[in-house]
C-alpha cells in the first residue's frame, strides 16, 4: 500500500513527488512511468536547455499567456509562480538565468541540469520511480486507489495523482470514472505556405509583425490576431506571433482542418496611411535611386525584393519611374501581405495540445477532482496550455506543488 501514486514520470509528476515527500517523510511515494526513460520532456524542452519558466512574475498578467484555464490559474499562481519556482530550483543548486524575450533556463544551458535535481532529490526523499509500467485500469475500491498495469502487476494506493499529458488512453480510463474530457487538438505549431514570395527566403526573420487570420468560411478565426516576431522557414511561416496564433486559435483551425489564410504586415504599423506617404515621398527624395536595391523601413534586402516584385516592381525601375498603381500594390505587400496556410507542422521537438479533463472537474485550491477529493491532477492532462516560452512548466510546477502541499 502506497500513500501517493503518480502516473506519468513528467515535470509535473517529479515536482508533487518531490514536494509531498519534503512536507512529509514519512510517506511512501512511487511514480509509474510508461516508457523506458523519465522526463524525456523536459530534457528536449528549449532546445535541450529547459526553458524552465518565464520572467512574468505578476499573476494577473501570467494568465494572459493562457489560451485555456488563464482564469483558472489566477488563483493558483498568486500561490507559486515564477519567482517561486527560480526559488525553489535555486534552493537546491539550480541557478536560472533570464534571457532577453523573458524565457528562463538554468546557467548550464543544459535540460540536464533539472533532471539531476529531480533524480537526486528522489533518491534522497526514497521515491521509488518505475518505468515501463503502462497502467490499464484505475479502479476506486473503497477509498483507495486501485491500478492494474501491463503484466498483471498491481498497485494500490491511499491517494492518486495523474500527471500523464495528452496521453488518450489515460484520458478513456478517467472518463471511465465518470471524468469529463476534453478532445485533444494540437496547439503550438507552425503553418505550411507554399508561395514563391517566400519560398527562398528561410531564415529571415523579422521583430514586429502584425499577423491576423482570416477565413471566408470559418468566420471565427477572423477574431484572431497577434503580433511579435516572425520567421521564414522552408515549410512556411514560424516564430511567436504564429505559435501564438496557433495557440489561442487552435480548435478553430482545427475545424477548419488548417487551411485557411492569413494576413502578415511585415511592418507592424497600423498606421496604413504614414506608409504610403512615406513610400511617395522616396518619389521625391530618392528619384534616381533603385526601388527593389534600396529596402525601406529598415526591412531585409531579399524581403523588400521579394515583396516589390509581387507589387509589380520592375527590376531596374527607379523611385521617379513609381506610380500611384505601384505604391498601392506595394503597401498592400507590405501591410497586408496574404498568404493561403495548407496544413501544419510541429514546432521543434515540442508538442503541445489543447485538450484534457475538463477544468469544471477540478478544485484548483487543491488540484484534486471535484468527484475524487484524493485524486489529483497537475500539467498538460488538464484542458490546460499556454504559448511558448515556459508557460507550459510554470503551469504544471504549480499544479503540482498546491497539489503536494493538500497530500
Amino acid at each position: 500500500m502506497y500513500d501517493l501514486l503518480i502516473i506519468g514520470g513528467g515535470a509535473a509528476g517529479f515536482f508533487t513527488a518531490i514536494n509531498a515527500a519534503e512536507k512529509n517523510k514519512n510517506l511512501r511515494i512511487a511514480i509509474l512511468e510508461r516508457g523506458r526513460d523519465v522526463l524525456q520532456k523536459v530534457k528536449v524542452s528549449g532546445g535541450g536547455r529547459c526553458n524552465v519558466t518565464h520572467a512574468c512574475f505578476e499573476p494577473s498578467a501570467l494568465i494572459n499567456f493562457y489560451p485555456r484555464g488563464n482564469q483558472e490559474l489566477l488563483e493558483p499562481f498568486k500561490r507559486f509562480n515564477p519567482a517561486h519556482t527560480i526559488d525553489w530550483f535555486e534552493s537546491r543548486g539550480v541557478r536560472i538565468k533570464k534571457e532577453s524575450d523573458g524565457r528562463m533556463f538554468p546557467v548550464s544551458n543544459s535540460s540536464q541540469s533539472i533532471i539531476d535535481c529531480f533524480l537526486d532529490a528522489c533518491y534522497k526523499n526514497r521515491i521509488e520511480i518505475i518505468t515501463n509500467t503502462r497502467v490499464e485500469s484505475i479502479e476506486n475500491n473503497g477509498g483507495n486507489w486501485q491500478l492494474n498495469a501491463i503484466g498483471d502487476r498491481q498497485f494500490t494506493s491511499k491517494k492518486l495523482m495523474i500527471a500523464t499529458g495528452s496521453d488518450n488512453a489515460v484520458w478513456k480510463l478517467l472518463q471511465n470514472l465518470g471524468i469529463e474530457t476534453v478532445s485533444a487538438v494540437p496547439s503550438l505549431f507552425t503553418f505550411n505556405i507554399k508561395d514563391e514570395r517566400i519560398q527562398d527566403l528561410m531564415g529571415i526573420s523579422t521583430e514586429n509583425v502584425i499577423c491576423r487570420l482570416s477565413d471566408s468560411k470559418n468566420k471565427a478565426l477572423n477574431a484572431y490576431i497577434s503580433n511579435g516576431a516572425i520567421l521564414i522557414t522552408h515549410w512556411g511561416l514560424s516564430g511567436p506571433a504564429i505559435l501564438k496564433l496557433s495557440a489561442w486559435a487552435a480548435r478553430n483551425l482545427h475545424d477548419a482542418n488548417y487551411e485557411f489564410s492569413i494576413s502578415v504586415n511585415w511592418l507592424g504599423t497600423p498606421d496604413i496611411e504614414k506608409v504610403r506617404q512615406h513610400l511617395h515621398q522616396q518619389i521625391v527624395n530618392q528619384p534616381k535611386k533603385n526601388v527593389l536595391a534600396n529596402a525601406e523601413f529598415g526591412m531585409s534586402i531579399r524581403l523588400w525584393k521579394s515583396l516589390c516584385i509581387a507589387a509589380g516592381v520592375g527590376e531596374y525601375q527607379k523611385w521617379a519611374e513609381t506610380g500611384k498603381k505601384h505604391i498601392a500594390k506595394l503597401v498592400e505587400q507590405l501591410t497586408d501581405c496574404r498568404f493561403s496556410v495548407k496544413g501544419k507542422s510541429t514546432f521543434k521537438e515540442e508538442f503541445v495540445t489543447a485538450g484534457g479533463v475538463d477544468l469544471a472537474e477540478v478544485d484548483f485550491s487543491t488540484f484534486s477532482l471535484k468527484k475524487y477529493p484524493n485524486l489529483y491532477m497537475a500539467g498538460e492532462v488538464l484542458n490546460i496550455d499556454a504559448v511558448t516560452g515556459g508557460f507550459n512548466f510554470q503551469a504544471a510546477w504549480t499544479g503540482a506543488w498546491i497539489a503536494a502541499q493538500s497530500l
